[in-house]
């Protein structure tokens, strides 16, 4: 992927403290075992990842003692490399909602290292990437990438841009009214019928990382061959079933709340062949 010299976003804030550059590794949080431990027990149990988690590590870091933000490093990689993904992520969709005869507006990227307070409760590095609708922002924690390169076997930059995309989605459907709709809909469901909804949300996140992807590179060519299945790779990896596999359990599809290895591939193609917001419906489709 040949990002660099591209536009960097002046949405990215960084509240990792004093320090640090580039893709720090072995730096706070929990392992990668926590995080399955989280989702596989949220799914099982109905009980939310975020509270899992907070009692792994102890509870969260306090909101009050957050650095405050500020813009990272200009010597930054790791940063430079979001900074440019998302400036990118800005051009595509202002461009689609223009089309559409609607307004983007564009979300912040956080940079944290740990735990970081949200307006959506305290986010843990362990939770990989996430987005918050209720601040509109999406958090990482770089290390996360170190954790997709090794642990989870999903190495690449692309493979890194399609975790921003797919968090970007999310923004997206929130701009959309989608969010909204998905959350009432499932406060009235069982949790079955309600991790259900859930695998619609994500699966159509991950067809709007490949709508983005389709006029990213059409916009600017800047990918290498093997770029796209490095992201397709990344969407096996993070699929419900190979979670639970990895977690030593068996796959149990009702419990899924992102969606199998094969439907994240699907619908990550759904969106880079077509290039059509419409052709994203997920809610519709009868065939995950």
């Amino acid at each position: 992927m040949r990002w660099e010299g591209n536009r960097e976003s002046s949405n990215v804030e960084d509240v990792r403290g004093s320090g640090g550059g580039g893709f720090p590794i072995g730096g706070g949080g929990l392992s990668i075992g926590a995080v399955v431990i989280a989702l596989v027990g949220g799914a099982i149990f109905g009980i939310n990842p975020l509270t899992i988690l907070s009692m792994l590590s102890g509870g969260g870091a306090p909101t009050a003692q957050q650095a405050p933000a500020h813009p990272p490093p200009a010597d930054d990689r790791g940063a430079k490399f979001v900074s440019v993904v998302l400036a990118d992520t800005e051009d595509v969709w202002g461009k689609l909602f223009q089309a559409g005869g609607a307004q983007y507006h564009q979300p912040k990227l956080v940079l944290f290292r740990g735990a970081v307070g949200t307006a959506c409760g305290t986010g843990q590095s362990a939770m990989g990437p996430f987005y918050c609708p209720a601040d509109k922002k999406v958090y990482i924690d770089l290390n996360f990438y170190d954790t997709l390169k090794t642990r989870l076997g999903a190495p690449g930059e692309f493979a890194q841009a399609y975790v921003i995309a797919h968090e970007v989605g999310h923004h997206v459907q929130d701009e959309l009214g989608i969010t909204r709709k998905a959350e009432q809909a499932r406060s009235r469901m069982n949790p079955a019928q309600a991790n259900a909804v859930s695998v619609r949300v994500e699966l159509q996140a991950d067809c709007f990382a490949g709508v983005w992807t389709h006029h990213s590179q059409q916009g600017k060519k800047w990918l290498d061959p093997g770029d796209i299945e490095s992201a397709m790779n990344a969407a096996a990896k993070i699929g419900d079933d190979a979670l639970q596999k990895n977690a030593g359990r068996a796959v149990v599809p009702e419990s899924f709340t992102h969606g199998s290895s094969a439907q994240r591939q699907k619908w990550f193609q759904t969106g880079y062949q077509t290039g059509s917001v419409k052709a994203c419906d997920t809610f519709a489709s009868r065939d995950l």
